[in-house]
């Protein structure tokens, strides 16, 4: 699961590292926003790339619609946790299976964090990919789905897989993490031609190749009633195992 995510960067940042990608602009670049941790039960906008307007990066609230709960999202939302769709299921879930088929996106980040538990104590770990541009965690993408509202909104969702070695010493108990795709499968990810069974060869074979790392940060990513979404939150903090 993936409920939990950061993206550092300015505007301007994200499309310039974007150039390099998959070139985009965001299409309300005043609504803009980085984050250094967004709790997705807020349903705060995630930053997403849909399959229609590969060129243009769109705010879509975090927890999908689907267009048959439409009338009343809030209603569905309160009801239904979407903030993450796993990847074994999504052709035969009703809330992701028509997303799946034809409003796949992709999500942008530079990190996002996950629960460590030891003796009986869950611990939070921030995970990122460091590079020579960016040592404090480079862009990346999630794979992800969307749904579009009839007042012209987008919401989102990001899909989990199975645990790699890694991140199943990270996230030790329930042993998944989310898909961040090779950057070779960005345009993959959004082809519309693309098979069911392709799509699910390359949700299967498709993480990153590219190292991440994981700290333990603050206790204080668990508080409600703490503004989190500051600088320190992402900082580690000491006495505890680096991964």
């Amino acid at each position: 699961m993936c409920y939990s995510t950061s993206l550092r960067k300015d505007r301007k940042e994200v499309e310039k590292k974007l150039l390099s990608l998959m070139p985009g602009n965001f299409k309300i670049p005043e609504e803009f926003q980085k984050y250094y941790h967004l709790n997705g039960f807020t349903h705060g906008n995630l930053y997403i790339i849909k399959m229609d307007k590969k060129d243009e990066v769109y705010p879509a609230s975090w927890g999908l619609v689907p267009e048959w709960a439409n009338k009343n999202p809030d209603a569905f939302l309160k009801k239904s946790n979407t903030l993450n769709a796993r990847s074994e299921t999504i052709f035969e879930t009703p809330s992701f299976k028509k997303s799946a088929n034809n409003k796949r996106c992709l999500i942008l980040a530079d990190g996002f964090y996950e629960p460590h538990h030891e003796n009986g104590i869950a611990m939070p770990y921030f995970c990122y990919q460091p590079t020579k541009a960016y040592t404090e965690g480079d862009l990346f993408m999630f794979a992800g789905l969307y749904s579009e509202l009839e007042n012209k909104t987008f919401t989102a969702t990001i899909i989990t897989t199975k645990a790699n070695e890694f991140f199943a010493e990270v996230h030790n108990k329930r042993k998944r993490m989310p898909l961040v795709l090779a950057e070779h499968l960005y345009q993959d990810w959004l082809d519309d031609a693309l098979s069911v069974q392709s799509l699910k060869e390359l949700m299967f074979k498709g993480f990153s190749k590219n190292e991440f790392k994981a700290h333990p940060v603050s206790r204080d990513f668990f508080k409600k009633d703490k503004n989190t979404n500051k600088p320190y939150i992402v900082e580690p903090v000491e006495n505890y195992k680096l991964f």
